[in-house]
């Protein structure tokens, strides 16, 4: 165990807090034993744009879905900023204006916005000979960031709830196929996905997905951070 230094001003680092969703007991949680690492990959003679449409129509559906089991909770005065652990997260506008706001309304820019790009036909075309627009990939690229933004803040900030709902099975379900998709086809930069590096190694190694986890937590992590980020 480390010894806890004082910083320069004297006040010592705030104690790490202790994170209720990497408890064995509930990482063990599962709605199917399914191999998602198979699940995930590119089927033969399917176009890949097609597979990514899919994929990322469905995954924001099924998080929508369950961001909703505990919106309830996710108010202005419980969740003032879009925060995961230690990192704040704030909205760009169209015109790249940083926008600081609470967790909900947050939430609220990003279904908005994805919805608004999955039902666009011109983005997320449904018609036999419809061609992709040759930003496609890179649009996908930041629906999944922002997915993950909200997956990431139900385990942050609601996963009590989340347990009293019995959703959690659910929930760890959702992340590791989730989680699974993205890294197989490199949608999301590793270091976006970091803070969240100690469930995805319990989640994930039991998916097959690592060749050498033992399902107790990320070599590599961060650690304990006393500052808050922003991004």
């Amino acid at each position: 165990c480390r010894k806890s230094k004082g910083k320069p001003n004297g006040k010592k680092p705030a104690p790490e807090e202790k994170k209720l969703y990497l408890e064995p007991e509930y990482t063990k949680s599962r709605i199917t034993d399914f191999e998602f690492k198979e699940l995930v990959m590119l089927p033969r003679e399917i176009d890949l744009n097609e597979w990514l449409a899919s994929n990322t129509t469905t995954f924001f559906h099924h998080i929508n879905l369950q961001y909703s089991t505990i919106s309830e909770f996710c108010t202005g005065e419980s969740c003032q900023t879009m925060a995961v652990c230690n990192t704040q997260y704030y909205w760009y506008d169209e015109r790249g204006k940083k926008i600081k706001c609470t967790a909900p309304q947050y939430v609220d820019f990003v279904m908005s916005s994805v919805q608004k790009l999955v039902t666009d036909e011109d983005v997320f075309p449904t018609k036999y000979g419809k061609e992709f627009p040759n930003s496609f990939e890179s649009l996908v690229k930041k629906i999944c960031k922002y997915l993950f933004h909200v997956l990431a803040h139900i385990y942050s900030s609601h996963f009590k709830e989340t347990l009293a709902l019995e959703l959690h099975g659910h929930l760890n379900t959702l992340y590791t196929h989730f989680i699974l998709f993205i890294r197989e086809f490199n949608l999301v930069d590793p270091k976006e996905t970091t803070i969240m590096d100690d469930l995805t190694e319990v989640l994930c190694s039991s998916s097959g997905s690592s060749s050498n986890g033992s399902g107790n937590g990320s070599s590599n992590s961060a650690g304990a951070q006393n500052h808050v980020k922003e991004r």
